[in-house]
């Protein structure tokens, strides 16, 4: 008995002592990977550099061997691929076979950390530790698009060289200053101009939670600082659909904490994000001048429905009125995106490419209807999965972070209406964060099993 005893708590300090995964080295390698963007010496490799963060994820796939109980999107997720699998075999208007490949290989890299997830020994403290990763790279991140605006040129990475080789070189994405100064818009750690906008949706809606969960005066400061910096950039870089999408993620981070009971953190939290975005606002138009006061302005000059009609409305209405009766099946694989820019072979005048704006356009011409339909029950079976992880009491405080991912999903579903959010890194990391979150639960239930184990 004894020594079973001995053999559990040795168990149990290895099991909790593991807090480094292949979920850390995954986000760590993509950040690395952008880094290595930054230099113009590497810009001939951009393409194989872009593949390698999707190709590492089809590695972990063939390498790991899962452990525990299947996420319950699974199912709907394989029946997605199975869709995509069909198309590839049987649809008469692929544009290449190269093009079909790619796009299948990236669907399943997308989807990939809902599987190779599930092998992992990840705890609550190993997934509090990823969410602090996370937020510290793309607080540095945020932090580099606010030095881009006050030290023109010092902190300024190069154009990635496929804006610089375009139409407009990039002149396209300068916005002029309140000072009169013209610059990119904030790049942060990125090549792109607005890059910095994603980082800041990162650094807000983890600061907020961070802000929230902990008491430490400190870590309490520099989570709002996070949050401030964050939203400062996505205000400079004019990125309106990642500031709806921040709203949207606030709104639901509120209701969970209203369903849950936690109204001490909810008056906080109201005040708080209130007090930040109206403080951030006043910050950014004294930099950004009349262009950013314009910019974002105009998300309030009309209703929402209004609005969307006139920025990306017109391509869902194209999606459902012209291209859904031509493509219910699918249009063929390869024919937009950045998979036909690469792969693409558009010398048949049948399967030219299609212009597409929003994932929704993506997803009916890669799989047509069934896809559509699949995806949503993904989506939502995810969305769920969250929402009860977020409520579930008996996970005590680990739980806020469900309702950290469940606000996430939430503005990343919002988002496909304006942008294909899923057949990019974006992707993954939303499947990525859900998987380890399952996973995280899941072991925790079998640490409490492991120390009722031990106490006998």
């Amino acid at each position: 008995m004894n020594t079973k005893i001995s053999q559990n708590l040795q168990d149990y300090s290895i099991w909790t002592k593991l807090n480094w995964t292949w979920a850390h080295t995954f986000i760590l390698l993509q950040f690395t990977l952008q880094i290595l963007l930054l230099f113009p010496q590497l810009g001939i490799i951009r393409v194989p550099i872009r593949i390698a963060s999707f190709a590492f994820c089809l590695f972990l796939l063939i390498w790991l061997r899962p452990k525990i109980s299947q996420h319950p999107a699974n199912n709907s997720v394989i029946v997605v691929l199975a869709i995509m699998l069909l198309e590839l075999c049987l649809h008469p208007y692929i544009n290449s076979m190269t093009a079909g490949i790619a796009q299948c290989a990236m669907y399943l890299a997308i989807f990939s950390p809902l599987f190779w997830a599930r092998s992992l020994k990840i705890t609550q403290i190993g997934f509090q530790s990823l969410i602090f990763l996370m937020w510290g790279i793309h607080t540095l991140s945020a932090s580099f698009g606010v030095l881009q605006v006050y030290y023109p040129g010092k902190f300024q990475p190069s154009l990635s060289t496929f804006i610089q080789n375009s139409t407009y070189k990039g002149d396209n994405f300068l916005i002029t200053l309140a000072n009169g100064e013209q610059v990119y818009r904030p790049m942060g750690l990125t090549d792109t101009p607005g890059g910095a906008a994603t980082a800041g949706l990162y650094a807000l809606l983890f600061g907020v939670v961070i802000a929230l969960k902990y008491k430490n005066p400190i870590l309490r400061i520099v989570g709002i600082g996070s949050a401030a910096l964050g939203l400062f950039c996505i205000y400079l870089t004019q990125v309106r659909s990642i500031l709806v999408f921040a709203a949207i993620s606030m709104v639901f981070l509120a209701v969970v904490l209203m369903r849950t009971g936690q109204i001490a953190r909810l008056t906080m939290m109201v005040s708080g994000v209130t007090a930040l975005f109206a403080a951030t606002f006043s910050w950014a138009i004294a930099i950004g001048g009349k262009s950013t006061l314009q910019r974002l302005s105009s998300l309030f000059v009309s209703s929402p429905q209004e609005f969307y009609q006139q920025n990306r409305g017109g391509f869902l209405q194209t999606t459902i009125e012209t291209l859904l009766p031509q493509y219910p099946l699918g249009a063929g694989l390869g024919r937009w995106g950045m998979i036909n820019n690469y792969f693409g072979d558009n010398t048949d005048l049948i399967s030219q490419p299609i212009w597409v704006e929003i994932q929704w356009t993506g997803w009916l011409l890669d799989g047509g209807v069934p896809l559509i339909l699949a995806y949503i029950v993904a989506l939502y079976l995810t969305c769920q999965t969250a929402w009860k992880i977020a409520t579930n009491r008996q996970l005590g405080d680990f739980a806020f972070w469900g309702g950290l991912v469940f606000a996430y999903n939430i503005g990343a579903v919002a988002i496909t209406f304006n942008y294909p959010l899923f057949m990019s890194q974006g992707g993954m990391e939303f499947w990525l964060l859900n998987a380890v979150l399952f996973v995280a639960t899941r072991n925790s239930k079998l640490d409490n099993k492991l120390l009722k184990t031990v106490q006998i």
